[in-house]
């Protein structure tokens, strides 16, 4: 049981949030009243202070734990409300609450935020002027301060720790905990030291929290940071606003980019790219595009990344073109796309990023590029780090377990919930693997082959000179070459087929590229896979048949049709499908997203040669999933029975 006191407001700083549930709430450990009234007392400040109605998903246990005294770790989505699980106890807990995090940008936000709400808060970082450390230190010793951001660099220095071992804490929680563990996607080696907290304050309350941990990193989390018996919150890592998609790259992906964004007009979203110089160049075309875009990354001054920053955030209409070293922090609620214009590093990195869009729990539109020559350099990135064998073999499964994912056949919002160690996970219904599945197609007997030539050619060879050498176009030939049995063995694809199960190959490891000084060699890859598929033991599946070879083209390319295939709609049909197109174009415009987002055409023809009368007839019908049967079952129905 947990005893609960109260004493007059204080007259300076962080008043609002008690005053606003009638009084200042400070909990001690004397049982005086039930066990529930400290949680009711943070359901009103939830209430008055954030204007929540109600807690969401895991937080009022992790809070509950934290009043009660004991430590623990809480794995919330992004957007599912983590601060609020320190902020709220800091405010009844007695003393200061301690808030350990990574980014100066993430401090700045939050402070600013809890300032807005009446909270006070304050951080203590590199940019912060004598005259200001002073103000704040005058705010903490004479009890005015509700809550201190600190980094955990500056946490850990000798003089730092000492002169906060003379304060009571209310609690200490160290945000984007996932930083600790170097298995996770953003390791800082400065988090290690934090597990020394437990020592300087044995009897203080400590909250770990992170958006993006599997169970390896979690397990890291609780060694390092010591926290052994505290318990453990792992929620769902379900965000249904999100609808993803992903799509194979030609070249840089820049033209296809500028594409996207203008599909996309009068709205808020984020495109990453992979390098400073990356972000610079794509921002410039999107401006020359007439996009109102902006370029964000450690390479600015830091005055300009401040406004850059802020005009964003200000903006109904904006693009931000960044490198990772944007997002932490950034809580705009109505970004409604994230474009990867390059990979990310790993699936707990991609559900990060991608989860900057749709905080406000709309609808939003996560889309990522890739290639194989970003899997190439994503692998190469590895190898230059210095690394033990053990971490770099992990690093190398992250990066797989991501192209996996780009280049599966299911779901992809399920692929990335079991990622993260869930059960039971459905299709999300709204993904375009979901919206259009592919159709898995066996191509195992031409990996064979390809697997083969790149064996017999030694990995000497580019990806071009074993395109050539399977269709038996190879400049000049040697004798050798010639009488090799994979000479001229794969006339059933185009070149650009086989560069795309050339790319799969590479995508599920059966081949690998060696740099090689900018002109990659082509190699076999995991040897016991590529001897699996040899045997017939491992089969290569791809979405697509790769495009046929045409002897009647100079290219071997087929020709192509000029128009597209009409979708098929019978007449008595076009007026219901007419009438579903309209009522699309109005929900697309209400939640300014696509009209493909919502349902493809396919679909719409589908429902109205169907009509279907009821909810299980609908649900029968292609593309629709049961996100989009609840969400638009009874307009759909009353559409076709008006039709």
């Amino acid at each position: 049981m947990i005893g609960v006191r109260f004493t007059p407001a204080r007259s300076q700083g962080g008043l609002g949030a008690r005053l606003a549930v009638g009084a200042l709430v400070r909990l001690g450990h004397n049982p005086r009243v039930s066990a529930d009234s400290p949680l009711l007392a943070a359901r009103q400040i939830l209430s008055r202070t954030f204007g929540h109605a109600a807690f969401r998903g895991l937080q009022e246990g992790v809070i509950g734990e934290i009043l009660a005294g004991r430590s623990a770790i809480a794995v919330l989505p992004t957007g599912g409300g983590k601060s609020l699980c320190y902020q709220i106890p800091s405010l009844m807990l007695e003393g200061l609450g301690l808030v350990v995090s990574p980014l100066i940008a993430l401090m700045a936000d939050q402070v600013a935020g809890m300032r807005q709400m009446g909270v006070a808060a304050a951080r203590l970082d590199s940019t912060a002027s004598p005259e200001e450390r002073r103000e704040t230190w005058s705010r903490i010793e004479a009890g005015t301060l509700d809550l201190l951001y600190i980094s955990p660099e500056g946490l850990m220095q000798p003089a730092m720790l000492e002169r906060l071992s003379r304060l009571k804490l209310a609690l200490v929680a160290i945000d984007e905990a996932h930083c600790v563990s170097q298995w996770g996607h953003d390791f800082r080696p400065e988090y290690r030291n934090l597990g020394r907290l437990t020592e300087v304050f044995p009897d203080v309350p400590r909250l770990a929290v992170t958006a993006t941990a599997d169970a390896r990193t979690r397990e890291d989390i609780r060694n390092e940071l010591r926290l052994q018996g505290a318990r453990e919150f792992v929620d769902s890592f379900a965000r249904p606003e999100l609808i993803l998609s992903a799509e194979r790259k030609t070249g840089r992906g820049r033209k296809r980019v500028i594409e996207l964004v203008k599909a996309r007009p009068n709205r808020s979203g984020v495109v990453y790219s992979g390098s400073r110089d990356g972000a610079e160049e794509m921002a410039a075309e999107l401006v020359e595009a007439g996009a109102p875009a902006l370029a964000y990354h450690a390479g600015l001054d830091k005055q300009v990344r401040a406004d850059r920053l802020t005009k964003f955030l200000d903006a109904e209409e904006a693009v931000m073109v960044a490198t990772i070293a944007f997002g932490m922090g950034v809580d705009k609620p109505d970004v409604r796309y994230v474009i990867h214009a390059d990979p990310p590093s790993s699936i707990e990195a991609y559900w990060q990023e991608i989860g900057r869009a749709g905080r406000d729990g709309e609808p939003a539109e996560g889309i990522t590029l890739y290639s194989s020559a970003d899997l190439s350099w994503a692998l190469r990135r590895i190898d230059t780090r210095e690394l033990s064998d053990e971490v770099r073999q992990v690093q190398v499964r992250k990066v797989r377990q991501l192209y996996a994912m780009l280049e599966g056949m299911g779901c992809r919002a399920a692929a990335v919930r079991r990622y993260f160690g869930e059960t039971g996970v459905e299709p999300c219904g709204q993904c375009d693997l979901c919206v259009a599945p592919p159709a898995a197609i066996d191509a195992s007997l031409a990996a064979q082959k390809a697997l083969s030539a790149v064996h017999r050619l030694g990995g000497r060879t580019g990806r071009g000179r074993v395109v050539d050498h399977l269709l038996g176009k190879t400049k000049d030939p040697s004798s050798a070459e010639t009488q090799m049995s994979t000479f001229g063995v794969g006339t059933e694809f185009s070149p650009a087929g086989w560069r795309d199960l050339l790319d799969q190959l590479l995508f599920e490891g059966l081949l690998r590229e060696d740099p090689n000084d900018g002109r990659p060699l082509v190699g076999l890859g995991d040897v016991d896979a590529v001897r699996a598929v040899y045997r017939g033991e491992r089969k290569v599946q791809v979405r697509r048949a790769p495009e046929a070879h045409d002897a009647g083209t100079r290219s071997g390319r087929p020709r192509k049709e000029r128009g597209g295939v009409p979708l098929a709609v019978d007449e008595g049909d076009m007026a219901l499908f007419n009438a579903l197109r309209a009522w699309r174009r109005d929900e697309a415009a209400r939640q300014a997203v696509p009209p493909y987002v919502i349902f493809h055409d396919r679909t719409l023809a589908e429902l109205a040669q169907a009509r279907p009368a009821n909810r299980d007839a609908l649900a029968r019908i292609g593309g629709v999933g049961q996100g989009k049967l609840d969400r638009y079952a009874g307009a759909l129905l009353a559409l076709v029975a008006q039709g």
